[in-house]
């Protein structure tokens, strides 16, 4: 094998990002000498299977759907495996409760997960998780289902020990009555299995299908279960018991559920008003507001004032153009270091055209992966994520909020709340003068945008088309050496 080695020295500026060749090999594939039957070992960071529990209309959906999104936001692949899918798709018409008692045989034969491994439901939850897992690189699968008895729990743990995945329980307790009431009319009346259904009929058919679960319904029990690892929530979140946290992830989970909420609230995002800077194109820095910018600040006072909001909170980052934009609200407010925008390091206060120019493998690289690019002496997006997480649980712990910001900061709180995949997340429209209202409902967001009629500058670039540049192939030449190289220790 011929390797070119480019020594040209005509770079003033070396590159300070080597895109590293990232190799995942499925600890499942790992070679081990086991007899049949026997498990695989369980490592430190062995798949994680997510498992709810819980009678119907107790939030396990909106749970597993918000988890879900948080760990796939701060870099944790996970995917959602909804037991009732795979039912709809076994059984295309739904007609009535009956189909869930216990004594019915066909229901029971479709519908228990893991009653037994060659059901069809089953098979296709199980089939697909171990892909999940071997396959698509996942780190963490979240079933979302009803699991109510001890047996079908121990099947669960029997698939993942045979397998070396850890298994989490989540189960949702509630006996509150207004809140199961809240609960069916804001989810299930949307379901597939109503459609076209009267609305009384509907609420009393779902009533009559949690009775049926009630039935045999077996808590976990915090004696007998005492070996597994759970958390239970008791009242959407009034309460909580915690038992045997593995590890990280889990201990993350655990946080994570909570500060979590579901009561009606809205968040505001809000860009400051058109700086100095952002009238010369120039990023970063910490200029005050262009006259623009001010009759913006003004115009927001009035927008919010006009919402009849009750208790808002107003927060901001250290940084000049959001204070003087919040300071004409006229109400107290909160100052947050992690919102500060992104730091571009040695690229503060220039423009694209002239980081082209002076930086041109920086610019390059930026372009090939916004998200995970770092700015010399400064930040990602990827760094933005994990500075902004505190924001997010207290967004998470809070009601009202009207957050004055930056754009990638706003970019990183949308890709959160909208479940954008961090691809796109460098790359959503967050332009100066507008006001987006984030309305959490049952399973994700409703986004109300308020354009408040102030011209400002576009400061949104495009995602640029990538196409390989010429010191691509010095990255290259340089990843083939290195492998030489190891190779060489290796062998020689």
């Amino acid at each position: 094998m011929a390797l070119t080695i480019n020594t040209s020295t005509e770079q003033n500026n070396s590159l300070t990002q080597t895109p590293l060749l990232k190799i995942w090999v499925p600890w499942m594939g790992c070679n081990l000498n086991r007899r049949r039957g026997s498990s695989v070992p369980q490592f430190c960071n062995s798949p994680t299977m997510i498992v709810m529990v819980g009678l119907p209309a107790r939030g396990k959906t909106y749970i597993s759907k918000k988890l879900t999104r948080y760990l796939n936001w701060i870099g944790v692949p996970t995917k959602m495996f909804n037991v009732g899918q795979y039912r709809r798709e076994a059984v295309k018409i739904y007609k009535n409760f009956e189909f869930f008692k216990p004594d019915n045989e066909e229901a029971m034969r479709i519908l228990s997960l893991f009653t037994h491994i060659l059901q069809a439901c089953a098979s296709a939850a199980l089939k697909d998780v171990a892909v999940y897992f071997t396959k698509e690189q996942g780190q963490v699968a979240v079933f979302d289902a009803t699991n109510t008895t001890r047996e079908r729990r121990l099947i669960i743990i029997s698939f993942a020990k045979e397998r070396g995945y850890k298994v989490f329980f989540v189960e949702s307790i509630c006996d509150d009555p207004e809140i199961i009431a809240e609960n069916i009319k804001q989810v299930k009346f949307g379901s597939p299995d109503y459609v076209d259904r009267d609305i009384e009929e509907a609420n009393e058919d779902f009533i009559q299908r949690i009775e049926c679960y009630k039935a045999s319904y077996m808590p976990i029990d915090d004696d007998k279960d005492r070996k597994l690892s759970y958390i239970k929530i008791f009242d959407v979140g009034s309460r909580y018991l915690v038992n045997r946290v593995q590890d990280h992830i889990q201990s993350r989970i655990v946080y994570y559920l909570m500060n979590i909420h579901v009561t009606p609230r809205s968040i505001y995002l809000s860009r400051h008003g058109e700086s100095e800077l952002n009238l010369l194109g120039r990023i970063g820095g910490d200029s005050g507001l262009s006259p623009r910018g001010q009759k913006y600040a003004n115009a927001l006072a009035a927008f919010i004032k006009g919402q009849n909001i009750s208790d808002l909170k107003v927060w901001t980052s250290h940084m000049r153009r959001t204070i003087q934009t919040a300071e004409a609200l006229g109400v107290q407010y909160e100052q947050w270091k992690a919102l500060n925008e992104i730091d571009a390091g040695v690229c503060e206060e220039l423009t694209y055209e002239e980081i082209q120019e002076n930086f041109p493998e920086e610019f390059a690289l930026r372009d090939q992966d916004k998200y995970r690019y770092r700015y010399p002496k400064g930040e990602s997006y990827e760094d933005l994520v994990h500075r902004l997480e505190p924001v997010i649980m207290e967004l998470e712990r809070q009601e009202n909020v009207l957050v004055v910001c930056h754009q990638a900061i706003m970019r990183c709180l949308l890709a959160y709340f909208l479940d954008k995949p961090a691809d796109e997340l460098p790359y959503l429209r967050c332009p100066l003068h507008t006001v987006l209202k984030l309305t959490p409902v049952a399973y994700g967001c409703k986004v109300e945008p308020f354009f408040l009629n102030i011209e400002a500058v576009n400061t949104h670039r495009e995602r640029p088309v990538v196409s390989f540049h010429k010191h691509t192939f010095v990255i290259i030449d340089t990843y083939l050496c290195q492998l030489l190289e190891l190779w060489c220790i290796t062998y020689v």
